[in-house]
């Protein structure tokens, strides 16, 4: 299997277990009214779609995570010294016409 699905499987299954306890702890707490809305006739299928849909998002964000943490390092300088940054400004002149004032 190659190693970019194995991630993104892997990836699916955390993000999944993380929307199984944020779900859990939204019914437990009684946000919103979550746990009283599964106590009701189709409480199972609200909590599955809580779970679902969290579930799509908490994989997508764990996904992106796990491949934008693969970027490599950034490497020194290969020669030469590093160049300081201060915090000064640099001079530059300007040259500017005066103002001409016309009187009326």
């Amino acid at each position: 299997m190659p190693k970019l699905v194995r991630l993104y499987i892997n990836s699916v299954a955390i993000g999944f277990a993380v929307a199984a306890l944020f779900a859990a702890a939204l019914v437990g707490f009684d946000v919103g009214g979550l746990g009283h809305l599964v106590q009701g006739e189709s409480g199972l299928l609200a909590l599955f779609l809580l779970w679902f849909f969290n579930g799509i998002v908490f994989s997508g964000a764990q996904f992106a995570f796990a491949i934008m943490s693969m970027a490599e390092r950034p490497e020194p300088p290969r020669r030469g010294r590093a160049i300081r940054i201060t915090g000064e400004r640099a001079r530059i002149r300007v040259a500017a016409k005066a103002p001409t004032t016309r009187r009326r």
